[in-house]
């Protein structure tokens, strides 16, 4: 996914894979799905996707960004795209989908891991816990669900793959 944008962000702290992060204000298409978390990714994918590829008014095509990030716990999760740059909310077309909504990300400052491979329920449980346990360690305080980014199509070979965990910190 080189060719593609991704958000931009400054490192702030690096420890070994972990990083802390600020990110800039930024524009999000996302969707809520239910089911469990491989399944809701792939519908929610297809959501928004249809989206960028001109299932709005006036039919414009938006350029694909990565990661495609996707939060919640549990039965409900939110899978979200972020808009490419030059994209506002007030620029952006209205989606033909009423599930798709157009949201503001504002600034924010994250705690990230980065691994490769597939990124299954129990290696995702394992980096959640190795972020906890940076946070605990360094006394941060972690804000909500974690932040899933996927930023290979599914057909990438496992072990050239870029997966993170991400958690949003309250302050740092």
């Amino acid at each position: 996914m080189s060719d593609v944008e991704q958000p931009k962000f400054t490192t702030l702290l690096a420890e070994g894979p972990i990083e802390i992060r600020k990110y800039a204000p930024q524009v999000a298409a996302e969707v809520t799905v239910t089911g469990e978390r491989s399944a809701a990714i792939r519908n929610g994918f297809r959501i928004i996707a249809a989206y960028i590829f001109g299932a709005n008014k006036p039919h414009t095509k938006i350029a694909m960004t990565a990661p495609v990030l996707q939060l919640g716990n549990g039965a409900h999760w939110t899978v979200r795209f972020i808009m490419p740059a030059e994209w506002t909310t007030e620029t952006l077309p209205e989606p033909s989908d009423a599930r798709v909504r157009l949201v503001p990300v504002q600034e924010r400052r994250m705690l990230a891991i980065r691994f490769s491979g597939r990124a299954t329920d129990a290696l995702i449980s394992t980096k959640i816990a190795e972020l906890r346990e940076f946070a605990l360690k360094h006394k941060l305080d972690l804000r909500g669900d974690p932040v899933l980014a996927f930023y290979n199509p599914p057909w990438t070979l496992p072990f050239l793959r870029r997966n993170e965990v991400m958690f949003e910190l309250s302050a740092f």
